[in-house]
């Protein structure tokens, strides 16, 4: 393995009802105020919103809400919610949904303690400061219950960019999986998608990779498909569930590129343009992504496809792996061409443009060119 330091501060609390002690949780950290963040109407119709209330006026632990935030969040309600926690005076930011709830949270803990415009700390300057950070997640896949990093959508320059930063781990994270049975069939395949799109980039790009993180991995692949299946079936099983929700966590906390070297996210610089175009679900378009650039990329670290198709699968061959990946998402649901996200030649073009403007701001524009772009998506029709 080559040389790593590993820190990862966060707080898991994981298991059933413990969405039940919230506010307990935020008191031994010293919380007076905070504002709440959500997503769509679904945690008042579940109770939900009433359970987290409760617990946080039992602590006495004053708070505001904003609901509203949706799936690929976009910095103009980030700015709302700055400027609501600061007239509010709030300590600490409690989201209580998906990713998009929880990134859209940690770019308010940073925004409200930088004295600028927020979208500086996408865009090249690093957040020293923040609010105190808590989560409730509601849906399995980004894993930004225990990393440090989000993603936002800029509406205005269409740049869906990445913050990250020491200050924004979650200092506590519940995960109680009951709380994400509710989760539709497609958003559940599209979660599986993207949790298996971070396990495999450090995986197929990486110039330097440890084998027992190379097995952590694959344990952590298959343990996505399996329970996927189970879940499809059956989606109050909840050993299935939480080891799901367990595997979303475990894909991008960083325990899989502990020792890793010479990684990068192309699958993830690649849709980040679709999504910031078309607005579709970011899991539904890893699973286009994946396998076209899985297709070009391949004969760049062949032993990694062959191993893969071999681990996974059973199947002899790097195409072979590519190809059964591909026959997995389109057999639980999930897209697989641009033809089924209804991207035509003229939104592909500026998804194209997108995809290139990433590149260079990722610093990966020597390999990822408008040429080879263009190649990988031709692969994706």
């Amino acid at each position: 393995m080559r040389n790593f330091s590993f820190v990862n501060p966060t707080r898991i609390e994981f298991g059933k009802g413990k969405e039940q002690k919230i506010g307990d949780f935020m008191s031994e950290f010293g919380v007076k105020r905070a504002i709440l963040l959500y997503g769509s109407e679904r945690i008042k119709n579940s109770g939900l919103y009433d359970i987290v209330a409760s617990s946080l006026k039992q602590n006495g632990i004053e708070f505001i809400a904003l609901g509203g935030i949706k799936s690929n969040p976009v910095l103009s309600k980030v700015n709302e919610a700055i400027n609501l926690a600061r007239e509010f005076k709030a300590d600490s930011v409690l989201a209580v949904g998906g990713g998009s709830v929880l990134d859209s949270a940690k770019a308010v803990a940073a925004g409200v303690c930088y004295d600028g415009d927020v979208w500086d700390l996408f865009t090249g300057k690093k957040p020293k400061a923040a609010l105190k950070i808590f989560d409730i997640i509601t849906l399995a896949a980004t894993g930004s219950e225990m990393n440090n990093g989000a993603v936002v959508t800029n509406e205005n320059t269409a740049q869906k960019y990445a913050i990250s930063g020491e200050c924004l781990y979650p200092a506590l994270s519940v995960i109680n999986p009951e709380l994400q049975a509710s989760v539709s069939r497609d958003y559940l395949v599209y979660s599986a998608a993207d949790i298996i799109a971070h396990s495999i980039e450090g995986y197929f790009s990486a110039t330097y990779h440890p084998e027992l993180v190379r097995m952590q991995i694959e344990a952590n692949i298959k343990a996505v498909i399996k329970t996927t299946e189970i879940l499809l079936e059956n989606p109050n099983d909840y050993d299935a569930r939480a080891e799901f929700a367990w595997a979303a966590t475990l894909a991008l906390n960083g325990y899989t590129y502990l020792g890793v070297e010479g990684f990068s996210y192309p699958n993830h610089l690649i849709e980040h343009a679709m999504s910031a175009i078309t607005d579709c679900a970011h899991g539904a378009g890893l699973s286009v992504v994946i396998p076209a650039w899985s297709k070009w990329y391949k004969d760049k670290n062949p032993d990694a496809f062959k191993r893969f198709g071999r681990e996974i699968f059973g199947l002899n061959s790097a195409d072979d792996g590519i190809n059964a990946l591909k026959a997995w998402f389109d057999k639980v649901g999930t897209p697989t061409s641009l033809k089924q996200l209804n991207i035509d030649d003229e939104i592909l073009a500026k998804i194209i443009d997108n995809a290139v403007m990433n590149a260079k701001a990722w610093r990966m524009d020597k390999l990822y060119t408008k040429e080879n772009i263009t190649e990988i998506f031709a692969l994706a029709k």
